[in-house]
């Protein structure tokens, strides 16, 4: 089962979005250097459809929701993505994965984000240049790679 520990109004981990981001515990993936290690546990509240409905109706500006982690049940992140887009029209879903590739039985059309890649410290995160990670936007059944978006010219 799925569990959150915390949520937040965030503005930067999706490009134009006002994005409620969820972070799930019981993350299998404990990429060294990790920023949020206490998120490897089983710990917090179970996130169920009704709990994500009362979260959504509980911040009425955001464009987008962010579940940040869930690599241990990626089908029931899909279900999830896609009761967002069945109950509250409007607001897009986003899937952050330390995964370096979606499991084959995850119809990603069920999202309209999705990053993909662990942290590697040596290479960064999303906003540098040599990341490995990579932050795509789901449009008409392609992933497009939006990573770029994180590069700031200076």
């Amino acid at each position: 089962m799925l569990k959150f520990v915390n949520t937040d109004i965030v503005f930067q981990e999706i490009p134009d979005e006002v994005t409620l981001a969820i972070n799930l515990s019981g993350c299998p993936c404990h990429c060294p250097g990790c920023h949020s290690p206490f998120l490897w546990g089983d710990v917090g509240t179970p996130l169920t459809t009704t709990e994500l409905d009362r979260m959504i109706e509980m911040h009425h500006s955001i464009t987008c929701v962010a579940l940040m982690g869930g690599d241990a049940e990626p089908k029931q992140i899909e279900v999830l993505a896609r009761h967002i887009h069945e109950h509250h029209k409007g607001i897009k879903a986003a899937w952050y994965s330390g995964r370096t590739i979606i499991a084959p039985n995850v119809d990603r059309c069920s999202f309209d984000y999705i990053k993909v890649g662990p942290y590697l410290k040596h290479l960064g995160p999303l906003r540098s240049k040599r990341t490995n990670q990579r932050l795509y936007r789901i449009s008409n059944g392609k992933m497009n790679d939006i990573t770029s978006r994180f590069w700031r010219q200076n």
